[in-house]
């Protein structure tokens, strides 16, 4: 049997106990004002391939390739439904209609120009697992599902004695990049299969002259004979094959009133052949398939059981579980076939039943996501946590080198860092192992310490200097490649923190010469630090601090940040930090980082870009500040900790489609609902679970009673019990905290007491007074 077929069966028949419909305080529209291409799913499955939603201005371009295209809820008329969302991916567009056939989409400001149709905002349900919509101009209304690899659509006709459905394949679609080629061909009546060929900006520019591919087969419940394809405005009437930029297919019929159109899209980032696969093993009615859809995230959700508590929070929390479990998606097929950074097909280790051992993954680069997503996974989705690690075991086995990030297997590094080795340490640390230790240790030592031939798509390209000189030579001009040489001082303190999570990894395997190498170059921070300003500061190729030096100025030796929120970057040795800095000024600072970072919102205010706070004093929109917050727990303070970190939830975190995350902020693959959920049930490491013995700090949880279903495979525990007295929306501030009934002392508990089946038991203060 399939491997997602048991999945979702079991998921489906075990949700049958589920004791709350978690999906329905799941709202997908929260913060989709200005929202990545990937970000709007609504009818995906957890972690799935196939990510069918609306689009509003998918066509539009991403000149840069991380701009804000695909549905943004302020717009008032729909394009298609593109059934592929990921980072640098994206395309498979369908689109029904009626009456004359128009094979443009138009723009949104004269959308009669176009085949895109006016929506009703009334008439939208957006839900995991399920989207529907009516369709203004055409009286159609249009519904989306998903199995892991299958999109399914339903389209409900008026009586029309033209209706039309159109497969636009081969434009540029969200973060896609411009196509290269493509092609769209009809088999029979009932079946079209395609493929496109793109270029995205991140892949061009990290592994210049390479591209990405995709492919589909559809399936249609009804026969078709009128048909043609079409490129531009261009139709051919009768033809039944169209290659190359701009191809798009299309059906046209006779429908009766409420007659239903169904297409099973079954996709494959390898071939046409594996997309016939993924269909044969997954392909199911519609009716069937929502209902199971809704049964999987249900069960889902339910992994992270919250009691008490306002009702916004409860929406804002399973909306924040839902962003991180729909992040990334599965690039395999069920055979086991996996694209390679080379372009060619591999094939991935096979279980006894012909199943994948594991499955493999698309991903952005995973920077920050230590201080969100994979503390989330490692407390709640071991399993899918191994398979990354999995993931980027086999891109190095196929390459000799990590990348930042995946499209298909193609380098799209994004910022440069490379964080793969530390999230390979911290899940072996926590426990996390089922997979070739030796490889993971030797992948992640050569992450820290390899430059030769370093290809640019494994980041770390100036970690040659950071190793010989201890820190990376300032330089003003930015090249071609920024983040390959312009973010001198932020790369010492990411190089300086992912050392050390690799020297935990070494000492844990007992690797003593490693840990040291490791453990020293962990200690490079301090040669950039200023300690006549108490900040960090870029140094020049003569190892003296750059003149004319603003902590403010942003993009100068940090990236997508600046020294104020950067000096905080030292997460492995906070202790050290704050006596650099001096304790009570270290708290001065905090205290006046988020008083005036309050007054606008935590991040860029109200104005509506993923950058609108990388000038400021404190970001909760971007990667670099989320850890802040948390800094008080070791400088005396943890109440300071209880009360911003839910100051932040109630304030940063909104529940509109404009005030979402922040105000049209970065919502990166659920790293910003992820960091609300950690929040919110009060545990958070700041070190992202690196340490040779791992431990989280205390928060302020914002809910009476939480319960974390714990994975029996990995952990002896059935699950973390965490009850609050005393709680209500308006109390922040703990009191006290017991674990297994005993006083927690430090506001630091360690991981393996976690996973053994711990009780924590907060008793909150009656007021909040802190200054």
């Amino acid at each position: 049997m399939n491997y997602f077929l048991l999945f979702g069966s079991l998921l489906f028949f075990g949700s049958c106990n589920t004791k709350e419909d978690l999906v329905s305080y799941v709202d997908p529209n929260i913060g989709t004002a200005h929202s990545r291409w990937f970000f709007y799913t609504p009818a995906a499955l957890p972690f799935g391939m196939a990510k069918p939603a609306p689009s509003t201005n998918g066509h539009y371009g991403n000149k840069w390739g991380w701009e804000a295209v695909g549905y943004d809820d302020r717009h008032e008329s729909i394009e298609g439904f593109a059934n592929v969302h990921e980072f640098q991916l994206g395309g498979i567009v369908l689109m029904p209609t009626t009456g004359k056939l128009i094979t443009t989409p138009g723009e949104l400001e004269n959308p009669d120009l176009g085949y895109r149709s006016r929506f009703n905002k009334e008439t939208e349900i957006a839900q995991p697992g399920y989207y529907k919509v009516d369709l203004a101009d055409y009286e159609i209304t249009a519904e989306l599902t998903a199995t892991q690899r299958v999109a399914i659509h339903q389209y409900t006709y008026p009586a029309n004695k033209k209706a039309n459905l159109l497969f636009d394949i081969g434009n540029q679609q969200g973060e896609s990049g411009k196509v290269v080629n493509a092609e769209v061909k009809k088999v029979d009546d009932f079946t079209v299969e395609a493929w496109v060929e793109t270029a995205p900006e991140y892949v061009k520019k990290y592994q210049k002259g390479s591209t990405v591919s995709m492919y589909f087969v559809a399936k249609l419940n009804k026969a078709m004979t009128d048909f043609g394809s079409f490129r531009g405005d261009s139709i051919f009437t009768n033809q039944s094959e169209i290659s190359g930029k701009g191809a798009g297919f299309y059906f046209s019929f006779t429908t009766k009133k409420k007659e239903i159109i169904e297409v099973q899209v079954a996709l494959s980032y390898t071939s046409v052949e594996n997309a016939y696969k993924n269909l044969e093993a997954e392909a199911k009615p519609f009716a069937q398939t929502k209902e199971e859809a809704n049964g999987i995230w249900n069960t889902e959700l339910n992994k992270i059981l919250v009691k008490g508590g306002s009702e916004t929070d409860k929406t804002k929390f399973y909306t924040g579980l839902y962003h991180a479990l729909l992040g990334r998606g599965v690039a395999n097929d069920v055979n086991g076939a996996y694209p390679k950074n080379d372009g060619s097909v591999g094939q991935l280790p096979l279980k006894k039943d012909g199943t994948p051992q594991f499955n493999f993954y698309n991903t952005d680069a995973v920077w920050g996501a230590f201080w969100n997503l994979t503390q989330l996974w490692t407390l709640v989705w071991p399993e899918y946590y191994n398979d990354f690690v999995q993931t980027h075991l086999q891109v190095y086995k196929d390459t000799g080198w990590f990348s930042d990030g995946l499209a298909n297997s193609r380098y799209v590094s994004g910022v440069g860092t490379n964080y793969v080795g530390l999230i390979i340490a911290s899940a072996y640390n926590c426990g996390i192992r089922n997979y070739d230790t030796d490889l993971a240790f030797e992948s992640a030592l050569a992450n820290e310490l390899a430059w030769e031939n370093r290809p640019l798509g494994a980041g770390k390209m100036d970690v040659k200097s950071f190793l010989e000189n201890g820190f990376i030579p300032h330089q003003e001009e930015w090249g071609d490649i920024p983040e390959a040489s312009a973010f001198s001082a932020s790369h010492v303190l990411e190089y300086s923190f992912s050392a050390h999570a690799v020297a935990q990894f070494a000492k844990k395997l007992n690797k003593t010469s490693e840990a040291n190498l490791l453990s020293k170059l962990s200690g490079s921070w301090q040669n950039i630090f200023d300690s006549s300003t108490g900040f960090i500061r870029p140094k020049n190729e003569n190892g003296v601090f750059i003149s004319n030096f603003d902590p403010l100025e942003a993009w100068r030796g940090f990236q997508e940040g600046n020294s104020w929120q950067y000096s905080f970057y030292v997460p492995h040795d906070v202790p050290n930090l704050v006596s650099k800095i001096g304790q009570d000024r270290f708290n001065e600072r905090l205290d006046s980082i988020f008083i005036t970072s309050q007054k606008n919102g935590f991040g860029g205010g109200k104005e509506i870009d993923a950058f609108a706070g990388v000038k400021t004093i404190y970001n909760h929109g971007n990667q670099p500040s989320l850890h802040i917050p948390w800094l008080y727990n070791f400088s005396g303070e943890p109440e300071k900790t209880q009360f911003w970190t839910r100051t932040i939830c109630n304030e940063f975190y909104g529940a509109d489609p404009i005030h979402g995350y922040g105000y049209g902020q970065d919502e990166d693959q659920g790293q910003l609902g992820a960091w609300y959920v950690m929040a919110s049930i009060g545990l958070f490491d700041v070190a992202g679970l690196t340490s040779e013995n791992p431990s989280m700090q205390t928060g302020s949880p914002a809910f009476d009673e939480i319960t974390i279903q714990l994975n029996s495979d990995y952990y002896s525990g059935k699950s973390i019990q965490i009850k609050v007295e005393n709680n209500s929306p308006e109390r922040f501030l703990v009191e006290s905290v017991k674990l297994n009934g005993k006083d927690l002392e430090n506001n630091v508990v360690l991981f393996k007491d976690l996973i053994e089946g711990a009780k924590l038991e907060f008793k909150k203060k009656e007021n909040n007074d802190i200054y």
